[in-house]
């Protein structure tokens, strides 16, 4: 199935954009740095710290500082200083990864006249090496929550990045993981949506049918979004 007119995707960064978070980095996950479970760590920063990705913090060991304490308030400075160094340095290796197929389908969304945008729930270390990325410059806006005070699934997020496309909503595509509902923040403004379900199959599956009940179209990759615009790869053959 194809969609159409589209004239703009705007697409989700992490777990979206990025790789398998087994293949973000050789270095653990913070949670596993600090002895804090995984779940509940992943609600902490989904679901439980606007401030950060609004960039109320801006400073990266206050904010590992507060979320630790949040759980563990005897968690010692040291063991968060050090998953602080290992948290900036685990977000630059996924930014530095990036799948080569993933890089190929924006190259051809570019080059078939799409404008590109980007929207991401992140705050300054977890943006910090976004300009070092293979992805920089792929985009005509990219915007993250961090730097403008607002996250998905405010609307405003979305309205300031179909504003600086100068595109209406009908002529867009929404593309993510579903992560922090934002599928349904992009179908309240009138966004079409792409859940892409691969890295989230692999790293929460039970979350996967929520997520499926809540987007237009559903694709395992990043690439397949060629199919639903009726575009090609390199070598002629429809994704």
């Amino acid at each position: 199935m194809t969609v159409a007119p589209i004239k703009g995707v705007i697409f989700d960064l992490f777990h979206t954009l990025t790789g398998l978070e087994s293949e973000w980095s050789d270095l653990p996950w913070t949670s596993d740095v600090l002895g804090i479970d995984r779940r509940t760590w992943d609600e902490l920063l989904t679901t439980r710290s606007r401030w950060r990705l609004t960039g109320e913090e801006r400073d990266p060991h206050a904010i590992v500082r507060a979320l630790a304490h949040e759980v563990d308030a005897t968690i010692p400075d040291a063991r968060i200083r050090e998953a602080t160094r290992i948290r900036i340095q685990r977000f630059r290796d996924s930014l530095m990864r990036i799948p080569g197929a993933n890089i190929e389908a924006l190259e051809i969304m570019r080059a078939a006249g799409l404008q590109l945008g980007l929207i991401s729930n992140a705050d300054v270390m977890e943006a910090a090496a976004w300009n070092d990325s293979p992805l920089a410059g792929m985009f005509d806006v990219a915007i993250f929550s961090c730097a403008v005070g607002c996250i998905k699934p405010e609307a405003a997020i979305y309205e300031k990045c179909l504003d600086a496309l100068a595109l209406p909503a009908r002529e867009c595509l929404y593309v993510g993981d579903g992560g922090s509902n934002e599928l349904a923040g992009a179908r309240d403004v009138g966004l079409a949506t792409v859940f892409v379900s691969g890295v989230i199959a692999d790293l929460w599956p039970d979350r996967v049918s929520q997520r499926l009940a809540e987007c237009n179209h559903h694709v395992e990759r990043v690439p397949e979004v060629l199919t639903l615009l009726g575009l090609q790869r390199s070598s002629n053959e429809v994704i």
